[in-house]
């Protein structure tokens, strides 16, 4: 294993210091240190965080490797700042048994780019009919502790509850992907304005807020812990903000692309809630299936009450819910392409856009709390000694311009081509090993 020495970082914004990264940990830290058996990155003007952590990011292995492997997903993840990855149970065959989150769980380790951490289905193949193996995938190798039927609501209430009580046993989470199937069939945008000057089927703002109001009163009743996948609209921060006043068990996670692209977009406007970014960016034109999403984007009050809340807390983190999807998924008629945006190596930049450079929030809500929820003691801690050295080096200076072509993922299906965005990841370092070096992957 290689040591290496970080020369004249500024650690979550605070003035230059150098650290020592040696077997895994963060060996010293203080300035004029001395290695000379290290290898030396000189990070002047660079801002370290603790390794990113995102609770919801879509692998596709197996089933789907022709989107994606875990591979090249974690190779994404790296380059994005992350050093571990929740990996969401849709695969094909579905991880609802120990089985199969444990191949996940390997795949993840022999990749060797960041840790993979399996999500389990709640229910046997996403069905939403009974409950999957819960109990043998917490007892597995890959020690599950979050359950989510990610792409399907867990629709029955009495199911849910049953869900509820049972991970209740060991401390786990049921994450709800919030939607009523009953008022979104045949959805295909935002229910609204736009959806109807473009003839197509609207997915109401309702069918997200209800089951988020049925959902908190049942988590509350149980007495369990509630994750809340990809929050979209007003009201549904309002539902979160009264549970939470009220002591339920419930946290929530907002999209990159949620907090940046407005439903317009898909009618071929610039539309989005940083006027700096819209200045320099024209989209593709109306109807690019690449704006296709579940839930769909909303308008631009929507995106404003997200942003708000993701500052003010009711919103605890941003998770990518990265989909990376085959071209034939995407490059077709808007009614048949498949929902799902890339979003891992470009999330920290829409953090930056939406936050500025509050480093200590920024790591609050993009490594500390998603690590604290998911249970991943050796992530989400700052750079000090004796901490393992998981961490991200940023260049906050820098602005790039997004080309799809240049992604690590498998996939091009990024909703940010031609858009030149804040800051760029320089260095990522995985148990003091680094992944990414200059930008680049190492391996």
């Amino acid at each position: 294993m290689n040591s290496y020495l970080i020369r004249n970082v500024s650690v979550l914004g605070a003035a230059p210091t150098d650290l020592l990264l040696r077997d895994g940990v963060v060996a010293e830290t203080g300035r004029g240190l001395s290695a000379p058996d290290a290898v030396v990155v000189d990070a002047d003007g660079l801002v370290a965080l603790p390794g990113l952590v995102d609770l919801h990011t879509h692998l596709r292995e197996p089933g789907r490797e022709d989107a994606e492997t875990v591979e090249t997903g974690s190779r994404a993840a790296a380059l994005g700042g992350y050093t571990a990855v929740c990996a969401m149970a849709n695969t094909s065959p579905v991880a609802d048994t120990a089985g199969v989150v444990e191949q996940v769980w390997r795949l993840g380790r022999e990749a060797g780019l960041v840790d993979v951490q399996p999500i389990g289905a709640v229910t046997v193949g996403l069905a939403g009919e009974r409950l999957a193996e819960l109990g043998a995938m917490a007892d597995s190798a890959a020690r599950v502790r979050i359950f989510s039927d990610d792409g399907h609501c867990v629709a029955d209430p009495r199911l849910m509850r049953r869900a509820l009580e049972y991970v209740k046993a060991f401390d786990g989470i049921i994450a709800q992907h919030a939607e009523e199937p009953r008022l979104t069939e045949g959805a295909q945008m935002h229910e609204g304005e736009v959806s109807t000057r473009l003839g197509l089927t609207g997915w109401p703002a309702v069918a997200e807020e209800a089951i988020i109001a049925r959902d908190v009163l049942l988590a509350e009743h149980v007495g369990s812990r509630l994750h809340v996948c990809h929050v979209s609209t007003a009201g549904s921060v309002e539902v979160l903000r009264q549970a939470k006043a009220r002591g339920v068990r419930v946290t929530a996670e907002v999209t990159p692309h949620h907090l940046l692209l407005t439903d317009s977009v898909v009618g071929g406007s610039n539309e989005l809630a940083s006027p700096a970014i819209a200045d320099t960016w024209r989209p593709a034109g109306a109807y690019d299936p690449v704006y296709k999403v579940n839930p769909p984007l909303r308008t631009a009050a929507d995106v404003a009450a997200l942003r708000a809340a993701l500052v003010d807390g009711v919103i605890d983190i941003i998770a990518t819910d990265h989909a990376p999807h085959a071209v034939e998924d995407k490059e077709c008629e808007w009614a048949y392409a498949r929902p799902g945006m890339l979003g891992l190596e470009t999330a920290l930049s829409i953090a930056l856009d939406v936050l500025g450079p509050e480093w200590d929030m920024i790591a609050e809500r993009m490594s500390r709390t998603p690590a604290r929820i998911a249970g991943l003691t050796e992530h989400g801690r700052d750079p000090a000694p004796g901490v393992p050295a998981n961490l991200t080096l940023v260049d906050p200076a820098s602005r790039r311009l997004i080309d799809p072509a240049e992604s690590a993922s498998r996939s091009r299906n990024t909703p940010y081509a031609r858009m030149t965005l804040p800051g760029r990841i320089v260095a990522t370092f995985l148990r003091g090993e680094a992944t990414v070096l200059d930008g680049k992957a190492v391996k």
